[in-house]
């Protein structure tokens, strides 16, 4: 199958997202593409029933933002830096997805898929439907895939490569296990934010779903804050407290409530929105519920800091001009194909397989 093919099957499953999860209007499907659109739906609709983390509107979210990556423009920028061209020996590529957020592991089975590359998923067990419904649809859309789409539950067999996302724990035992074959393996990453207090309300509130969305879950929400000695929290706070409808998700509050009383038995000073505990701590990545800050002193002093912890951070955002390569507040749920997941170009990594 040649890269053009490729490219059009999966504007084509862009359209048929946005048009399921969003308002793409005037678009025909074949009949058999409605049916999988449908049954695509249902298992959005119902994936709350095997994951309490997967609210339908959040996964509804998640689809519609593949579908807006997927539009044929950005497919076409995204492979025009690659000689994709002529793989003449399809390897196969394992990947071991992870379930934290829904179809989390979209991206790798694009990157594995539009390489040439034949790909064997290992489905999380918190994310085992919304794939295989993608991927059917994918195949409506063009056939010629099914000979390099397999799914599994078994341990990874018979590959070449290995794709591997998990936590720092089993990372440990990835590299054990796939140290010998060619692999990229990512271990907990998080997004951080970098306010300067001169922040318009505008603004804080597009930062709401870089801290909210998916619950916090995501390897890109925003788990920590910095901000200068002196800076005032009361717009912050007011801002995130509007967000009182995370509060209503039980498995949420559960964690938010837990974590309360942990600082409240043990006397340590946080801020209470309501919906969120915000805690000055060094660390990175924060509990559910939790967002944690730090001061900063001065410009050097915060590059230099993030610098010694940069394997730690998976983006950061920012309205000031501060940092290299920083996102604008409220994109961190809105990455582009290129932007790569900790950093590793997947498609470099494939194309020298």
């Amino acid at each position: 199958m040649d890269l053009e093919k490729r490219i059009q099957a999966f504007a084509n499953l862009g359209k048929a997202l946005r048009y399921a999860f969003g308002n793409e209007a005037g678009v025909r499907f074949p009949e058999d593409m409605n049916d999988k659109i449908e049954v695509l739906k249902a298992e959005a609709a119902s994936a709350k029933n095997y994951n309490g983390w997967f609210e339908e509107g959040m996964v509804y979210h998640a689809l519609l933002a593949l579908g807006e990556s997927l539009r044929e423009d950005k497919l076409r920028k995204w492979v025009s830096g690659y000689r994709l061209e002529g793989v003449l020996e399809p390897k196969t590529v394992g990947v071991v997805m992870a379930g934290n957020v829904p179809a989390v592991g979209f991206h790798d089975f694009l990157s594995v898929l539009i390489s040439g590359h034949k790909i064997l998923a290992r489905l999380s067990s918190d994310d085992s439907k919304l794939l295989p419904a993608m991927a059917n649809l994918l195949l409506s859309i063009e056939p010629d895939f099914e000979s390099y789409i397999t799914f599994t539950n078994d341990h990874l067999k018979k590959f070449d490569a290995v794709i591997a996302t998990g936590s720092n724990n089993t990372s440990r035992y990835f590299e054990f296990y796939f140290g010998k074959y060619p692999n990229i393996i990512r271990k907990n990453r998080n997004g951080i934010a970098v306010l300067t207090g001169k922040e318009s309300q505008p603004e804080l509130e597009a930062l709401l779903d870089d801290v909210f969305l998916y619950y916090g879950l995501g390897c890109r929400n925003v788990a920590k804050i910095f901000v200068p000695q002196g800076y005032d929290f009361e717009p912050l706070l007011n801002v995130l407290g509007k967000r009182t409808d995370i509060s209503e998700h039980h498995k949420y509050f559960n964690n938010y409530e837990y974590n309360k009383a942990i600082y409240l038995v043990n006397m340590r000073p946080h801020l209470d929105t309501g919906n969120l505990l915000l805690v000055e701590d060094e660390q990175i990545s924060s509990p559910v519920g939790v967002l944690y800050y730090e001061y900063y002193i001065s410009e050097v002093a915060l590059r230099n800091s993030l610098m010694v912890r940069n394997e730690q951070i998976q983006c950061i955002l920012s309205q000031a001009d501060l940092l290299p390569n920083t996102i604008q507040l409220g994109g961190s749920q809105q990455p582009e194909l290129w932007d790569y997941a900790d950093g590793i170009d997947t498609l470099k990594f494939l194309l020298s397989l």
